[in-house]
């Protein structure tokens, strides 16, 4: 049964809390006497006190159900990017809907793509807005609002699962969901102070540390400088970013159980993992020797410091660039495309397929051919020390089609609109496995503010889907979901 004024009534409480986030980018503001003061101010007010209205008007006292949770956890997303575009809108910066729009979903989703020319002519105030919006989305908004609120019910479960990343395949680290989150957030916090920290300490000032921190760490790749990372000329700063960019795409339950078990040996019992390591040693190294055998590009740290930093930004879909890898040869191109499909590890703040996905995929289909040789032999798979059900490992496929069927899709459309294959076909894959970048005219030296009014809406939708792994999304389009 679906109870309208339940899902009215936490989705309030959801638009509230973006409303007091925004207030954090007013000390900015206000000290470098920037002209978005009042901008932000009507923005943080508008939304608070309709967050506010909400849940006083439609208020219950009930508890979310499992049916519920699907509605709260889409409409909550795009709720929460229509009110976190406010900012852009007032303040006159971004005053076209479509573009507002595209931001602040490609932030609050970690995806990084961007329809800004020149951000660092941006005030302080909404740079600081823009790159918080990717911290909040990148351990997630529903996840904070189920650590901060209590009496979410039996359908708190259900919500988590729908957001954060892996979906049923995540495990949880304590029993009660609250507690889940609560523990997942705080070890998010305290990796972030860590990676500031060491910003601050290699040169960079407090602002940008901070700014680049939420990015890193939500591996959503907006920055302050219209150069990205490559700004920086420091082999420290580009290091430890890329040292916190893997940390990032790691699952979060890991470094949870490692630090509270003093083990960090939990991290190599952990399959995805290896396998997800085992990626980027692999294209690391593949990448550097595509650059050393074309010349150039300094001497061999160089080299495999700039071949590190772009594997591990978009396999962890942050989607930074020290470099216009668009001009790198096409054995190192060709590498970076293919890891466009790969993603962060299930349970992290990484977009995309995930490396654990992959890994069920190829157990089953060594399964099939098991049986193919042995007919009556009775087949288990395992994941993690586990036993895995056939429902979850369906589930595993169906993701996986639905994926490539929206990408199919999402090239179509974009070639309708006029946009070249290849950027059609980048764009749709970094839009919907969260990355950034892709090639072509969406490079890391473009953006995408050329693309069309129906193009943007089109990729803040894949942006979402892909955020939200695709279910809780589509679930809303079946009729028999809205039926009592």
């Amino acid at each position: 049964m679906i109870r309208p004024a339940v899902i009215i009534s936490h989705l309030g409480l959801l638009i509230l809390i973006i409303g007091i986030a925004m207030l954090s980018c007013l000390p900015w503001s206000i000290v470098y006497k920037e002209d978005v003061i009042i901008s932000i101010s009507l923005a943080a007010m508008v939304t608070i006190i309709s967050g506010l209205l909400l849940k006083r008007l439609f208020s219950t006292g009930e508890s979310i159900n499992f049916k519920e949770s699907f509605a709260l956890v889409s409409l909550g997303w795009i709720l929460a990017s229509v009110f976190g575009s406010l900012p852009f809108i007032f303040s006159g910066y971004l005053p076209n809907f479509a573009d507002a729009f595209f931001e602040t979903v490609s932030g609050f989703t970690t995806t990084g793509a961007s329809v800004v020319k020149d951000v660092e002519a941006w005030p302080r105030g909404l740079m600081f807005w823009r790159c918080l919006t990717q911290w909040l989305g990148g351990m997630g908004i529903i996840a904070l609002f189920i650590a901060i609120i209590a009496g979410m019910g039996a359908g708190g479960n259900q919500l988590f699962k729908a957001e954060v990343p892996g979906g049923s395949i995540t495990d949880k680290i304590s029993p009660r969901i609250r507690e889940t989150a609560q523990k997942l957030w705080l070890t998010y916090i305290i990796i972030s102070i860590a990676c500031l920290l060491l910003l601050l300490v290699f040169g960079m000032n407090l602002f940008d540390a901070l700014c680049h921190t939420f990015a890193t760490m939500a591996t959503g790749g907006f920055s302050t400088k219209n150069a990205s990372i490559g700004f920086y000329s420091s082999p420290y700063i580009q290091w430890t970013i890329t040292i916190f960019m893997f940390i990032a795409a790691t699952n979060f339950s890991l470094h949870y159980l490692a630090y509270k078990d003093r083990r960090p040996v939990v991290y190599f019992k952990n399959p995805e993992f290896r396998f997800y390591t085992g990626i980027v040693l692999i294209s690391s190294a593949v990448v550097a020797l595509g650059l050393h055998l074309t010349g150039g590009m300094g001497g061999w740290e160089e080299k495999i410091r700039l071949a590190s930093f772009q594997v591990v930004s978009i396999i962890s879909t942050t989607g930074y660039a020290t470099a216009d890898f668009n001009l790198w040869p096409a054995m190192s191109t060709g590498v970076l495309f293919l890891l466009m499909f790969v993603g962060g590890c299930i349970g992290s703040t990484g977009g995309n397929i995930k490396p654990g996905r992959y890994l069920i995929i190829i157990r089953r289909a060594l399964m099939e051919f098991q049986k193919m040789v042995h007919p009556k032999a009775v087949l288990t798979m395992r994941y993690g020390g586990r036993v895995l059900n056939e429902d979850l490992v369906s589930n595993v496929v169906q993701f996986f089609c639905l994926y490539i069927m929206l990408v199919a899709l999402g090239v179509l459309v974009l070639t309708m609109l006029g946009i070249d294959i290849v950027s059609s076909l980048t764009a749709t894959a970094s839009c919907l496995g969260n990355i950034g970048p892709g090639f072509a005219a969406v490079g890391p030296t473009q953006n995408y503010s050329f693309i069309p009014d129906a193009g943007k809406y089109l990729l803040s939708a894949l942006m979402l889907i892909g955020r939200l792994e695709i279910f809780p999304m589509l679930v809303l389009l079946l009729p028999a979901y809205w039926k009592q």
